[in-house]
């Protein structure tokens, strides 16, 4: 009989082996990355692009278009479209991010026929309505007047004013003012710079058929005319450092705190040990930053911090919502685990759970094939390849005590850090000692 009492026996996670994509190109030089997986009855089709912008940098302008991009087109409405894609039971989701706007489709091979026509009017035949336009902005700004009123909103939006500089595209937050110059001539001539076949690349993952792939190479290769590549330029990033930013809340009883810093990205040979040394500090619920401002402390429900790769820079942020009366103490303890970290070694115990916490967090986000094409997606973004997972696991499995404080000396400097505090802190002279 199972005696539940003793743990199971732990054994070492072997090679993980990623599905690597077939590679294809339409005739207008769009490039298609196919996961084939005919034990999956659904196929999942991204249409991704780079995010087009001007010399304002307005992300905005590019989020607005991400949510308008199937509310009307010449044919149809946006009822039209929805009621359309709901029929054949497939799912149709825009996305914008940081540094691209993706459109997916969900759907079965034989209902392509009939909604790949659909997408193809969507990516080249959007008229954007201005109804429809009128009640997006109407409800951001609604939600922004509501967001704007809590502490955590406060803080997450300045500290990436801070982190990134508040004059581009990462570090620029919206306000009620700028939604109200976005207009319908911008978007359009944002959206024909952008949805172009120059600027777009094909995941296509799950049960995919042979005619479900010469349907695409029609209508996305054929019958897409090729452009002129489209130019991209690189945001100019303007970070501070070192700085306490204090918005005080008379009437809170928590407060918001985000720390953090530039760092960097995928790109980087350092950043799996950079992940590493991450999770260790906050990255899971055993972490020292749990353990001890939750568990020991007592100061908050949650706390985590996070590195995060962008195309052109990386950050860590440290976030925790706490009561009023703990604000200050929970600043000095964030300092003392990250001081701990650079001058004190880890022990072996606590490197093997973080080991064994990232490679099984590794081997469970492989459950289907959307997630292979997912951690392909995630390095075709920043210009590598699948390898990057082997060097990810090897540096992951061959981290020491003593790598672990290098790596926090080299990225983890609280004294270069914004810190970020919306609420109350009790004394003025703690903010300026930091």
């Amino acid at each position: 009989m199972l005696n539940r009492a003793v743990a199971p026996e732990a054994k070492p996670i072997g090679d993980i082996h990623l599905k690597s994509p077939k590679v294809l190109a339409f005739n207008n030089g769009i490039p298609v990355y196919v996961f084939h997986s005919p034990d999956q009855e659904l196929v999942r089709i991204e249409w991704i692009f780079n995010n087009v912008f001007n010399e304002d940098e307005n992300p905005l302008l590019n989020s607005a278009l991400s949510a308008l991009l199937k509310e009307g087109t010449k044919n149809y409405n946006s009822a039209e479209i929805a009621d359309k894609v709901d029929f054949y039971g497939a799912f149709l989701m825009p996305e914008y991010g940081f540094d691209i706007t993706s459109l997916t489709l969900y759907t079965l091979n034989k209902h392509s026929n009939v909604l790949l026509p659909l997408i193809k009017e969507i990516l080249t035949e959007s008229v954007l309505p201005q109804k429809e336009l009128d009640t997006y902005l109407r409800n951001n700004k609604q939600k922004l007047q509501v967001s704007l009123q809590k502490n955590d909103y406060l803080a997450r939006r300045t500290y990436y004013n801070h982190v990134f500089g508040s004059g581009n595209r990462y570090g620029k937050t919206p306000s009620l003012e700028e939604y109200d110059l976005i207009s319908r001539d911008a978007l359009i001539d944002l959206y024909h710079k952008q949805f172009t076949p120059s600027n777009c690349r094909l995941i296509i993952s799950g049960n995919v058929s042979e005619s479900l792939l010469q349907e695409l190479s029609l209508y996305f290769g054929d019958q897409w005319l090729a452009t002129d590549d489209v130019r991209l330029t690189e945001p100019n990033l303007t970070a501070d450092t070192g700085q306490l930013i204090y918005d005080e809340r008379a009437e809170a009883l928590q407060s918001a705190i985000r720390i953090g810093m530039p760092n960097i990205n995928r790109n980087h040979v350092d950043y799996p040990a950079l992940q590493f040394v991450n999770t260790l500090l906050g990255g899971f619920f055993g972490s020292r930053l749990m353990r001890n401002i939750r568990e020991e402390k007592g100061y908050t429900y949650s706390i985590g911090s996070a590195v995060g790769s962008l195309k052109y820079g990386g950050f860590l942020t440290i976030a925790t919502e706490v009561g009023v009366d703990v604000t200050d103490a929970t600043l000095t303890e964030i300092e003392k685990e990250i001081e701990i970290l650079r001058t004190e070694l880890a022990t072996i115990e606590e490197l093997d759970l973080v080991k064994n916490y990232l490679s099984g967090s590794m081997l469970g986000s492989l459950e289907s094939i959307f997630s292979h094409a997912d951690k392909f997606k995630n390095v075709l973004l920043s210009n590598m390849d699948l390898t990057y997972y082997d060097h990810y696991m090897n540096e992951i499995n061959a981290m020491t005590p003593e790598k672990v404080k290098e790596i926090a000396i080299q990225y983890f400097d609280y004294s270069k850090m914004i810190k970020i505090v919306v609420g109350k802190m009790k004394t003025l002279e703690l903010v300026s000692e930091l």
